[in-house]
């Protein structure tokens, strides 16, 4: 198993929750005590967000790319970032690591074409979707980017940094974000673009297909820490309780050993 490096810290809550789904669907496909191995660079969000209000992103470039090194120096074999909207520096963490950079927009595109969908909104901070480090990597893809209108994106990047940001998640916040969700016309599916929204606005509260680019990301950064990249995500394990022998289900101990033959087939 290869060790992940994040970079936490914008805000707490998504870093926690990285933490959280990173070592369960590692467990998931491990099974037993298996956890994932982490190394984690926690930064100030207050100084973060100081420097976004600025727009002095190589203030912050610099703040994540020390992180990164840090990581490396570390001894982590790839780097993550915990959140969608610093990836604007993330041409720089390339740049100045020589382990892998795990793109949380990369991974969400892929995912995207999986369900064979073209037109898609895209909603997160004012800077992920105005700004075109998020939107090219999307559009490389062959994607069809459609952004809120500017007083939609304004009342969504408020919502974020009052209140999301800081813990609060409350009903008519949701109802905002999924009346101009709804009010979006032509298109096939939302991305959630900032790890805090599918906090707020779940996959049943919308008509169309919505990407938890958080939950993506983890699954892309569990499959390259295992190394099963091009094998489909599937619990094993529960495969295993699943066989059937002369119509009984197996005894746990005859279920652990198949458990483990297919473990060490698959991975």
């Amino acid at each position: 198993m290869k060790t992940i490096g994040l970079i936490g810290g914008m805000g707490w809550e998504s870093s926690k929750l990285y933490y959280e789904r990173i070592n369960k669907k590692v467990n998931k496909v491990l099974g037993g005590s298996h956890s994932a191995k982490i190394i984690m660079v926690s930064v100030d969000f207050g100084e973060i967000e100081k420097l976004t209000f600025r727009n002095d992103w190589e203030a912050i470039s610099k703040i994540i790319v020390k992180s990164a090194k840090q990581l490396e120096k570390a001894g982590a074999d790839m780097v993550v970032l915990c959140t969608n909207l610093i990836h604007i520096v993330s041409d720089e963490i390339i740049r100045v690591i020589t382990i892998p950079f795990i793109h949380i927009a990369t991974a969400t595109a892929d995912a995207i074409l999986k369900k064979r969908l073209k037109r898609i909104l895209l909603i997160g901070t004012k800077y992920t979707m105005e700004k075109d480090f998020y939107t090219n990597t999307l559009k490389e893809k062959g994607l069809k980017i459609v952004i809120p209108n500017k007083e939609d994106r304004n009342i969504i990047h408020n919502i974020i940094y009052e209140e999301l940001l800081k813990g609060v998640f409350n009903d008519k916040a949701k109802q905002k974000i999924l009346k101009i969700i709804k009010n979006t016309e032509f298109v096939e599916g939302v991305v959630l673009a900032c790890t805090e929204l599918p906090m707020l606005i779940k996959e049943k509260d919308i008509s169309i297909p919505s990407f938890d680019t958080g939950n993506i990301h983890v699954d892309k950064i569990v499959k390259t820490a295992l190394g099963i990249e091009n094998t489909k995500y599937i619990d094993i394990k529960n495969i295993a309780k699943g066989i059937c022998f002369e119509k009984h289900y197996l005894p746990e101990e005859k279920i652990e050993k198949e458990w483990q033959k297919l473990k060490n087939k698959i991975l």
